[in-house]
């Protein structure tokens, strides 16, 4: 005699995860160990380096204001302004107005177009200063003319 299986009953073939409700849960472990890293030790902040220097013309009124230093020229002129490196400058002319008490000066661009600023000398002795100052720093930085 055979051994037979109950009706409804079948050999398991090969077996597979158990139903969700039926899994056993899973086993709590502890978060990962952080990977080894050496210590960090702060940098000290570099403080910026100064860039090159040189001497400053500087020539100021109520409105307007003309700088001459090591970076080029700059115009201001009722709060636009206007820098010209000197690798752009072809060269820079200066004169007293018509009635003496303002300092002009034109900026010659590389590509020929003449930009100019006027700034009022008060009192009108300061007009002879700033010539002086104004002729040694632009002989500072055009030695070969300005």
């Amino acid at each position: 005699m055979t051994h037979q299986q109950p009706y409804g009953h079948q050999q398991p073939q090969g077996f597979g995860p158990p139903p969700p409700q039926y899994s056993p849960a899973q086993p709590q472990y502890a978060p990962a160990p952080p990977q080894y890293a050496p210590p960090q030790h702060p940098q000290p902040p570099v403080p910026p380096q100064p860039g090159p220097t040189g001497p400053e013309f500087l020539a100021v009124d109520r409105h307007n204001s003309i700088v001459v230093d090591v970076d080029g020229v700059t115009f201001e002129d009722h709060g636009l302004t206007a820098e010209f490196p000197w690798q752009e400058i072809r060269s820079v002319h200066y004169k007293a107005s018509p009635s003496g008490k303002a300092l002009m000066t034109a900026v010659v661009h590389i590509d020929g177009r003449i930009f100019e600023c006027a700034v009022t000398a008060k009192p009108r002795a300061l007009l002879g200063q700033w010539f002086a100052h104004l002729a040694a720093v632009l002989g500072y930085y055009r030695p070969m003319g300005y």
